[in-house]
């Protein structure tokens, strides 16, 4: 039976890899790898250099496919359903990979930035696929280091205070208010920069941009001191790049003088 690996592969730093996603990568004959277009053309280099780095010989296949336009204009009601069509036309993609590129009893690999588990699609799209019933395959999910971990690290912080939750959200949720009962928030796919709106408050943030690349960039503090250089430099770099990829942890410290 045909085997499949979803990798996580960590926030682009080729060093994070763990030593299971390198055994999972030396034991993958064909990798299958969206290609994103011309303006995120450094996400496919990315995978290559970590192939690279992995598997010095070059002694691997690689197949490309286009990845799918998403509606990111859908909001509100709108929104679920846009995701859901987005998911099943990749499902139309992986379930034709695998089935023309894959031999019955080879392994193909997907790498997934950061973690297969944390606000990724691959996992709920391989099940779409499966459930259609035009291909059988086995998987497996090989946890990697996500941009939240490599965030905090970089910053040499915390994700929680003693005794204290955390909660990962989305600049979506976090634009309806900060969650109730909670003082850390981990802010991820936030395109209109949510942090704004509390910058009257007492709320301290690690942002972090291109985490684990060459073009990584940190930014610490209050966010009304840290906010308008993290508007700034957001903005410098999805000029530059034509794409960003940032995260941040939001550090409310009510009764502190």
């Amino acid at each position: 039976m045909r085997k499949i690996h979803v990798i996580g592969i960590g926030a682009g730093d080729p060093d994070q890899l763990t030593l299971q996603a390198v055994r999972a990568l030396r034991g993958t004959d064909v990798f299958f790898v969206l290609d994103k277009g011309e303006v995120k053309s450094d996400l496919t280099r990315l995978r290559h250099d970590m192939l690279d780095t992995h598997l010095p010989d070059g002694a691997y296949r690689v197949v490309e496919a286009r990845d799918p336009e998403r509606d990111r204009g859908a909001g509100g009601a709108a929104y679920s359903p846009a995701v859901g069509d987005w998911r099943s036309a990749r499902a139309e993609i992986y379930e034709r990979l695998i089935t023309e590129e894959l031999g019955e009893e080879q392994s193909g690999a997907f790498l997934v930035w950061g973690d297969p588990a944390l606000y990724d699609s691959t996992l709920a799209i391989l099940q779409e696929v499966l459930a259609r019933g035009a291909v059988t395959f086995e998987y497996d999910v090989v946890p990697g280091i996500s941009s939240v971990s490599a965030l905090v690290a970089r910053h040499r912080t915390g994700l929680n205070r003693v005794a204290r939750p955390v909660q990962i959200t989305t600049g979506r949720r976090l634009a309806e208010g900060f969650p109730e009962g909670v003082d850390d928030v981990v802010v991820m796919l936030d395109a209109h920069q949510a942090f704004r709106q509390y910058a009257e408050e007492d709320v301290d943030i690690y942002w972090g941009a291109y985490i684990g690349t060459p073009d990584e960039i940190l930014v610490s503090g209050p966010i009304a001191e840290a906010g308008p250089r993290i508007e700034r430099l957001r903005a410098e770099a999805r000029e530059r790049k034509g794409w960003i990829m940032d995260t941040y942890l939001l550090r409310r410290n009510p009764g502190r003088e």
